[in-house]
């Protein structure tokens, strides 16, 4: 990529969306084309075709269309496998028809069975069944990846799906109905405070651990990897390290000041037992992350408070 490139941001109105735009212009890249969820419809093929054949963009990041947390999953599932299915096919397919030089698609830790062996390798998808409640989300991603890769291999694309991490940071959803483990308990933790509850209630029994990455580490990896045109197929990126949902509820306790107590809900959903990507690809191209899991959810929570 240089200054010059035309770069196709999909959902640009997301987390993930807002933290490349913004990298991106520090960066010095000023030749955006952007998509928000309202204002286009990635589900729409021919309006999809149209936009790339009158842009011509080199190079596509393609954010997921829809995702979210345990709630999301169970209560939409429908719609996120449609969605997600749906934009990501249209994307792929027109960046290919339109000479795309290169393309980036998120993907999801999901997309790896429940019962992986830890930490997971690329090589592991598709070697077991999904974890249920995120079975449909997981399809989607999974598809999207085949399609690259096929496409890779058909049509000698240069187009790659990253596998992150959970990702979190400023930006993030908090919505009680659909936000992840982390800004989830990031809100419900400073409503307790707020509130002065004697206790807050968290999801499972508190086992289940979880990789995170801050959104400017993950953009930071997206960019690292579309700058080296060798990089094609599926890549992990994760810090290495993970945390149990008791020591972050703990952690994020902290940070919040809620002086409560926590109670863990072992008849609520937890997901998978554990999720950890070996990042042994990424880190032997030369790339690791920075921000360390506190100083991201202070950045995160601090974020979230003036947003209020």
């Amino acid at each position: 990529m240089n200054k010059y490139s035309k770069i196709f941001i999909t959902n640009y109105d997301s987390m993930l969306g807002n933290a490349l735009e913004r990298r991106l212009r520090d960066d010095g890249f000023r030749n955006l084309l952007k998509t928000g969820t309202a204002e286009f419809n990635l589900k729409d093929q021919r309006s999809v075709e149209k936009f790339f054949q009158d842009n011509k963009p080199d190079y596509v990041f393609l954010i997921p269309a829809k995702s979210g947390g345990i709630m999301l999953n169970i209560n939409r599932s429908a719609e996120l496998l449609y969605d997600n299915l749906e934009a990501q096919n249209n994307v792929i397919h027109s960046s290919w028809l339109s000479g795309v030089e290169r393309l980036l698609m998120i993907g999801a830790s999901c997309v790896y069975p429940k019962n992986s062996s830890q930490p997971i390798k690329e090589e592991y998808l598709l070697t077991g069944p999904l974890e249920p409640t995120s079975e449909a989300y997981s399809l989607a991603k999974i598809a999207g990846i085949k399609l690259c890769e096929h496409y890779n291999r058909q049509y000698k694309t240069a187009f790659l799906t990253i596998v992150p991490a959970t990702v979190y940071g400023p930006g993030d959803d908090f919505d009680v109905d659909s936000s992840h483990v982390l800004p989830a308990l990031i809100r419900r933790f400073h409503e307790a405070k707020i509130k002065d509850a004697p206790s807050a209630i968290v999801w499972g029994t508190g086992n289940a651990r979880r990789e995170f990455i801050y959104v400017d580490d993950l953009i930071d990896a997206c960019l690292f990897l579309m700058r080296q045109p060798n990089n094609a197929g599926l890549i992990n990126i994760g810090t290495s390290q993970d945390a149990s949902i008791k020591e972050l509820s703990r952690l994020i306790k902290e940070i919040v000041g809620f002086n409560g107590n926590l109670e863990f809900d072992a008849a609520k959903p937890e997901g998978a037992s554990q999720k950890l990507l070996d990042t042994t690809r990424m880190t032997s191209s030369g790339w690791t992350s920075k921000v360390d899991l506190m100083t991201g959810i202070d950045k995160t929570y601090r974020w979230y408070i003036n947003s209020l």
